[in-house]
């Protein structure tokens, strides 16, 4: 509590400039492009060192005001840049990207803001967690595609979107009871147990995608495209039935799609594959073959791949940024970056995940369980990371889980497994934090376990941790001696990441029906 007060009033300081407006708002920032264009971001706000519900609620709309205005600024400057004759569009992909982000912040923050205390502290955290790694994935894409900005701007919105998680913070610690809920769409009790019961034999799709014509559409595209279409006529539990075949696609399943449900024929037989790459112009973000934005999402018995290769860098075959989203047998195929586990509350169950460098990476509070983690051959000059987990604040609730897993060599890894490096993990962002949990550690995972994102930076601050692992990767004897890394012996300790604690799923899951170890 007392590093939650120190930060409110550091922050009141940094922020306040001239003679407020209204007693709770007050400061100015703005985003500079190169081109000169400059959109001004007016973000006010001051916090006391303490904080009541009105207080919260305050720092909750004054985050959502920021975030309103980055919209406008990303609209604005894609209005400008479109007027630009331009003899490369890439900065154009990271400008909407940016739009994209922003754009799906603010229903969440609006929801706290307005929802009458509907949600719970952990939804709260999720929410505000989610918006702070959207923003930062935005600066991100700006600097990867060469793009200035105003650093002091971004760090304005940055620290509204801190006060705001700091704010909701002390009102856990100050023991309001905990509420649960989360935005349902209705009618969902029918829907109990459909995504582990659901059979083509038995069970009946709103949409049928085949590529033989058998079914409503070719291509999944017009599929997720027919969804939208019908509006508040689509049911309460969309079920897209994609069967058998390789579908060269880009889909993306916007916000407004809420609980829409994929399912397949099974791994390696109902395939979504795509090859854009950040080589190739697209960005990080961009690259992916399969994105979901909209909340509630489960799919089940389909590969999602990007088969750009390990030479064209990062390259997404599947980015998520649903909450409360579920995938139970399936396949995640790529090289570096292969699964983007972006934001909110994420469950993998009974899945696949191929890679190379940072294959497993993002800002979500993500938990696979009963998954195999498949290391492929990287480039000669390459070693390979599963994980890059992207936490960049200590209130943030995000972090990866991986319990009761494998990890192995690919097939056409195994014979030359000596000649590379495997670890675990690096640090991506300050306070990465990333724990595996009774996983099988096969022996080509490196005796010191984790690498070096670059140098000292964030050796401190990450939580790197390991619970009674098996194999010949498992010992810990000679790990890293980073000030951030632990061995766990305390079964309590290692509790933190279980299926109930650190995404709630004793709450939901089991509408899926998927099977699950709610506990370590």
């Amino acid at each position: 509590m007392l590093r939650h007060r120190l930060y409110l009033r550091i922050l009141q300081s940094a922020l306040y400039s001239g003679k407020p407006t209204s007693p709770n708002f007050t400061a100015v920032c703005f985003f500079k492009m190169t081109s000169g264009f400059a959109i001004f971001l007016f973000i006010v706000f001051a916090v006391p060192s303490y904080i009541s519900c009105e207080q919260e609620l305050e720092a909750v709309r004054a985050a959502r005001f920021g975030i309103l205005q980055a919209v406008n600024w990303a609209q604005s400057l894609r209005r400008y840049h479109d007027h630009l004759d331009h003899g490369s569009r890439f900065g154009d992909i990271a400008i909407a990207d940016c739009l994209k982000l922003y754009e799906e912040s603010e229903p969440l923050l609006a929801w706290l803001e307005l929802s009458s205390k509907n949600y719970s502290q952990a939804d709260a955290v999720t929410w505000l967690s989610a918006a702070l790694a959207s923003h930062r994935s935005c600066l991100d894409g700006l600097e990867e595609k060469g793009l200035s900005f105003d650093r002091q701007a971004a760090q304005n919105l940055t620290l509204l979107l801190h006060a705001a998680l700091a704010s909701v913070k002390l009102q856990v610690n100050f023991g309001r009871p905990l509420r649960h809920g989360i935005p349902r769409k209705r009618g969902t009790n029918q829907y109990w147990g459909l995504l582990a019961s659901w059979s083509p034999a038995t069970s009946k799709a709103d949409i049928v995608v085949a590529q033989d014509g058998s079914g409503n559409f070719k291509t999944i595209k017009e599929a997720v495209a027919a969804l939208g279409r019908m509006g508040h006529n689509r049911p309460g539990r969309a079920v897209v039935y994609v069967k058998s075949g390789l579908y060269h696609e880009k889909v993306e399943i916007p916000r407004n799609l809420e609980n829409v449900m994929f399912v397949g024929d099974g791994i390696d037989k109902t395939i979504v594959t795509g090859n854009q790459n950040v080589v190739d112009g697209a960005s990080t973000l961009s690259s992916a073959t399969f994105g979901i934005s909209g909340n509630g999402f489960w799919a089940r018995d389909i590969t999602f791949e990007n088969t750009a290769g390990p030479q064209k860098r990062q390259a997404v075959a599947l980015r998520v940024g649903s909450d409360l989203a579920v995938f139970y047998r399936c396949s995640f195929k790529g090289y570096q970056d292969t699964l983007l586990v972006h934001s909110l509350r994420q469950f993998y169950r009974d899945c696949q995940i191929h890679g190379t460098i940072d294959f497993i990476f993002g800002d979500a509070s993500a938990v696979f369980q009963n998954c195999d983690i498949f290391v492929r051959r990287p480039m000669d000059d390459q070693s390979n990371m599963i994980t890059a987990q992207g936490r960049d604040h200590p209130d943030q609730n995000t972090g990866i889980s991986i319990i009761n897993c494998r990890v192995a060599p690919s097939s056409d890894f195994s014979p030359f497994t000596g000649r590379f490096n495997s670890y675990l993990g690096r640090p991506w962002k300050q306070y990465s934090r990333t724990v595996f949990l009774k996983t099988d550690l096969g022996g080509l995972v490196h005796p010191r376990g984790w690498s070096e994102w670059a140098g000292n930076f964030a050796l401190s601050t990450l939580y790197y941790g390991e619970y009674m692992n098996t194999g010949r990767g498992a010992s810990t004897a000679n790990r890293v001696k980073w000030p951030g890394f632990h061995p766990m012996y305390d079964p309590r300790e290692a509790s933190w990441f279980s299926v109930r604690n650190f995404i709630q799923g004793d709450l939901w899951l089991s509408a899926t029906g998927v099977p699950s170890s709610l506990d370590v």
